[in-house]
């Protein structure tokens, strides 16, 4: 993963035209499972920080909109986090 995201990022940087015949190089499906695991990853390691539930929602639920629009799934994520966080939502 480290070496696939080392070399998207020098060709980005260096070759930015030839990005889109190295991503044409692996099919989608590929992509998508490597992503997959690298999100499992970031969730297990959020998951080792802090077990508890209020957090384990806030990061299903920005997980969840973030399929579907990043900027929503941000501000959706920060504004329960802080609404657990207040007390104002208890779970």
């Amino acid at each position: 993963m480290v070496i696939l995201g080392s070399l998207i990022l020098v060709l980005a940087i260096f070759f930015s035209d030839s990005v889109n015949v190295f991503f044409g190089m692996f099919p989608a499906a590929i992509l998508g499972v490597i992503l997959f695991f690298a999100g499992a990853e970031l969730a297990v390691t959020a998951w080792d920080i802090s077990p508890e539930k209020k957090d384990l929602y806030v990061m299903i639920v920005t997980a969840g909109l973030a399929m579907w629009n990043m900027l929503a799934a941000f501000v959706v994520g920060v504004g329960l986090y802080n609404l657990l966080r207040q007390g104002w939502v208890r779970l």
